[in-house]
């Protein structure tokens, strides 16, 4: 089963379309978005819309969430005040922007999405989060230790945990001991389509392949391609030059941090 997984479109139209055509150059089994189709950019209906033409399952990041609920915060965790500052100008424009059905339609969004496999008698599940299972807005870096990140999944039940909000993309592999196994777990962050930070500015989206002969056993037994996507980044950098959004976003897109 081959699955598509994107998340942190952040009102990237063009990096969306571009996305979702190679996506269906490949024909996944299934597609899912985890997250934080708005914010940061002027697109935010176009892109919501088109989540729901297409009717893509879509679980809410901690900007959907805000905007959601009409509030001034986003969750984002600022560190400084310029970024506050900035902060609170994007939340402002998204919320002056996004019309009713739109914000109706990420206030309803779900938190998390589960699958549950079982091949050769053997049970496993993949867990669709945001930033954790137990925070919308908790950071799972790269460099995050072993130890809890495997609290996170055994707490949630995750053998394969799929996540964005850092907007840097990875995947480790962790083993752990269990009734005198070797077991492994997969820890996935899927990158961001619209607001890439890790120096690439080309859209990212995840491919998880899963299939009969996948085990928890075996550390490779699951395939997880990080697909990069160019698309116009001027185009929408410009574009954000032309609202009230802070400049900086526009150079955030052009140099991916």
């Amino acid at each position: 089963m081959k699955i598509a997984l994107f998340s942190d479109v952040h009102a990237n139209l063009p990096a969306l379309k571009a996305v979702l055509a190679d996506i269906d150059s490949k024909n996944p089994d299934a597609i899912y978005c985890q997250g934080d189709l708005v914010g940061y950019a002027p697109y935010p209906n176009e892109v919501i819309n088109l989540i729901r033409e297409r009717k893509i399952p879509t679980i809410a990041g901690n900007y959907d969430e805000g905007i959601g609920l009409f509030s001034d915060e986003c969750g984002c965790a600022y560190k400084t005040q310029p970024d506050k500052d900035a902060g609170a100008i994007s939340i402002a424009f998204t919320n002056e922007i996004v019309k009713d059905e739109e914000r109706l339609f990420l206030k309803n969004l779900p938190r998390h999405f589960a699958l549950d496999f079982e091949f050769n008698h053997e049970k496993f599940k993949l867990l669709m989060v945001h930033g954790s299972p137990r925070k919308i807005n908790e950071y799972l870096f790269e460099d995050r230790e072993e130890k809890s990140l495997i609290r996170i999944m055994e707490e949630s039940h995750a053998d394969i945990m799929t996540f964005g909000h850092t907007h840097k993309p990875y995947h480790r592999k962790i083993s752990y001991e269990k009734d005198g196994q070797t077991l492994y777990k997969h820890a996935i962050n899927i990158g961001s389509i619209g607001k890439p930070k890790d120096g690439d500015s080309r859209a990212c989206y995840v491919m998880l392949t899963i299939d009969p002969e996948t085990s928890m056993l075996k550390s490779d037994s699951i395939q997880v391609e990080f697909i990069r996507v160019p698309y116009d980044v001027e185009s929408v950098a410009t574009a954000i030059e032309a609202t009230k959004l802070p400049n900086e976003y526009a150079d955030m897109l052009r140099k991916a941090y």
